[in-house]
């Protein structure tokens, strides 16, 4: 019995090109893949630190109350990060001092952080 010319031997130049070129794309995905995965993972810290020095003027504003406000800084050091914070208030309609503070690190990530205060006590309070 003879063999026909048409038996299959290995792969072809044509189909090593096209499983190459195939390879070379999966890889290409993967790497950018990573490449924003690390960016990601780059910013968590910075936005952290943000966060926590958020929520710390939070607890500032609380403690002082609205009168000694002006006097806390727009700079502060967290965890190693220099963070600016601003401070935007509002009255409610139910008499809340709504508070919306903004922290960014120098890296760029930040964060923000809403919260409602007691009224301005009164001299009695």
């Amino acid at each position: 019995m003879r063999r026909g010319l048409t038996a299959d031997r290995g792969l072809t130049l044509l189909e090593l090109v096209v499983a190459i070129a195939i390879l070379a794309i999966g890889a290409i995905a993967a790497t950018r893949t990573m490449d924003q995965a690390l960016l990601s993972l780059g910013g968590a810290m910075p936005r952290l630190m943000a966060q926590i020095a958020a929520h710390n003027r939070a607890e500032e504003m609380r403690l002082y109350g609205p009168e000694r406000w002006g006097g806390l800084p727009a700079r502060e050091r967290v965890g190693g990060f220099e963070i600016t914070l601003s401070v935007g208030t509002e009255i409610t309609a139910g008499g809340l001092i709504r508070a919306e503070i903004t922290a960014r690190t120098e890296a760029g990530p930040g964060a923000a952080l809403v919260t409602f205060l007691p009224p301005q006590r009164g001299p009695e309070g």
